[in-house]
């Protein structure tokens, strides 16, 4: 297809990214310094594809609403060559296609994004918990070793002040933080939201994802978060703190297929 170009010109992603910032939350949020040493970013006229690299496997980012569909399949089929063997790919509806040449799927979980469009529904939700420092790292890990395991978590996210979690009996029983969260792009992505199984139906989920969304709208334009499709217990918490349903894509595990003849 030619012209698709390596773009490390972060103005350049930000102008393009913010076409939808809602659906980009998440590479929005990673052009700050904080991730962007871990990404690559590959770009063909309007359409963007992110790989981020310190995650392992690495993880494939590539988001198109309807129109865009054609011109981001063409940019996936012309890179996916030069991708790493193994990847998490998060792709639109549409996407998957210009992968399977290489690719065998492996896992596919359909996702729903969703976004604070009614912040109103926050001041229904008393507030609850107190923030959670580094210094909680070891009670934060055994939450989530107990309620949430295989969550995709990255301590270094806790230094950002945006993690708020409820102790009861001297430890963490639930929490709530975020996966990006960008002042400088005005973006943040809601993430590790989870309570211990003897915790849970009291509330303290609400409780605790009113707190953080409160405190980000001070310093973000949109709060957005991502959730299984068949998470119906999640969505509809989310919608009732007045999150609205904006896009769907499916995570994807893709392993290589042995080239013909290995």
């Amino acid at each position: 297809m030619g012209a698709v170009r390596v773009e490390r010109d972060r103005d350049v992603l930000a102008g393009l990214l913010r076409r939808d910032p809602v659906l980009h939350a998440y590479e929005l949020g990673d052009l700050d310094d904080f991730f962007w040493p871990h990404t690559s970013w590959w770009r063909h006229g309007e359409q963007v594809v992110l790989l981020y690299t310190a995650s392992r496997p690495a993880t494939l980012l590539a988001f198109a609403d309807g129109r865009d569909v054609v011109g981001a399949a063409a940019l996936l089929a012309e890179l996916a060559p030069t991708l790493p063997g193994s990847v998490v790919a998060h792709l639109s509806p549409g996407l998957l296609g210009a992968l399977t040449g290489r690719f065998r799927v492996v896992t596919a979980d359909p996702h729903v994004r969703m976004a604070l469009t009614d912040p109103g529904r926050l001041a229904a939700v008393p507030v609850a918990g107190e923030v959670v420092t580094p210094a909680d790292l070891p009670q934060l890990r055994a939450l989530y070793a107990a309620a949430y395991p295989g969550n995709w978590f990255d301590p270094r996210m806790v230094r950002t002040g945006q993690y708020v979690g409820v102790r009861e009996g001297g430890r963490l029983v639930a929490v709530a933080g975020v996966h990006v969260w960008s002042p400088v792009y005005r973006v943040a992505a809601l993430g590790n939201v989870t309570t211990r199984p003897e915790a849970r139906r009291r509330g303290l989920a609400a409780a605790v994802v009113a707190t953080v969304c409160r405190r980000l709208r001070g310093s973000v334009d949109h709060v957005a978060l991502n959730v299984r499709a068949d998470n119906t217990a999640a969505v509809r918490l989310y919608e009732r703190l007045g999150f609205t349903r904006v896009a769907d894509f499916t995570e994807y595990g893709l392993t290589a297929d042995p080239p013909v003849g290995s």
